[in-house]
């Protein structure tokens, strides 16, 4: 098996556009590995494909260490026409997509209609069928129609994450049995969560998973600041707390998880790279190989 040297941690879900970063990622990254965030899940969502677009080259940068998801969040559901479609299905069969995704369902918001975010989510499980490439998975105040849509297209062939995971452990049983991992966000920090700090110190070591879903959701202590991929230790921290685990054991797992949730398109720490291709950053500590 892999045994890491020390406590290294994949953030499975961070924005890093531009919207968020500006200026671009890259001090928010070398921050982020500082403290052993050595691996990054991009999203690329928006009302066009400028988000996608941006998350595949910054992933391309990255081999190994970082891949791309493209998709259609469900507040922007409406804006997938045959013509968004088609360039998304062709930006997702770049390698550097590790996942489609965020899609899902947001009953919250409600920022595109129902019955067209419904549509929309089942369109794009079908392409990360097509694509064989799990899916990421946004769901919020809609949890029987989630599991609906999942089963019903097929969702167990590819697997994937649900994102930000905000339900109880009956929905948690469910999507295990479909094949997904839980991702858990700043949210599992706060002190109301009880329900999600229930499945997060449940749920099956080898099907968890931890995420920033920066600049959101920052995690206690940073809560109230934009978040960023090097806050992902304290969700962690955290949920080895509420484990009753050390923080390193909690780090080697969920970054194993991460690999096999994306199927190995984060390539094993022991094999990847030491530096990130022509970007100057710092050398990455080695994983050590143990029998």
């Amino acid at each position: 098996m892999i045994r890491l040297g020390y406590a290294v941690l994949i953030d499975t879900h961070c924005h890093l556009d531009p919207q968020y970063f500006p200026l671009g990622p890259d001090e928010a990254i070398e921050r982020a590995r500082e403290v052993g965030v050595v691996g990054f899940v991009v999203i690329g969502v928006g009302v066009d494909l400028a988000p996608a677009r941006s998350a595949v080259t910054l992933a391309k940068r990255m081999p190994g260490r970082a891949g791309a998801a493209v998709g259609v969040h469900p507040h922007d559901a409406a804006t997938l026409d045959d013509t968004a479609y088609a360039e998304l299905a062709e930006l997702s069969a770049d390698p550097a997509v590790v996942a489609i995704g965020e899609i899902g369902l947001d009953y919250h918001y409600d920022h595109s209609p129902r019955d067209v975010q419904r549509q929309t989510f089942a369109r794009l499980v079908g392409l990360a069928r097509e694509r064989n490439k799990p899916i990421v998975v946004h769901t919020r105040s809609a949890p029987a129609d989630t599991l609906a849509i999942l089963t019903a297209e097929g969702a167990r062939d590819v697997g994937g994450v649900i994102h930000c995971f905000s339900e109880d452990r009956a929905f948690a049983e469910k999507a295990l049995d479909l094949g997904f991992y839980l991702s858990f966000s700043g949210i599992v920090t706060f002190k109301a969560s009880r329900s999600i700090q229930d499945v997060a110190s449940w749920a099956p070591l080898g099907r968890i998973l931890v995420e920033t879903d920066s600049p959101y959701l920052a995690p206690i202590p940073k809560r109230g600041r934009p978040n960023e991929p090097a806050y992902v230790v304290h969700t962690a921290r955290r949920v080895a707390e509420l484990r009753g685990m050390a923080f390193e054991a909690l780090a080697e797992a969920t970054t194993l998880n991460a690999e096999r949730a994306f199927n190995g398109r984060l390539r094993s720490l022991a094999n990847a790279p030491d530096t990130f291709e022509g970007d100057g950053f710092h050398p990455l500590a080695r994983a050590a190989q143990t029998p």
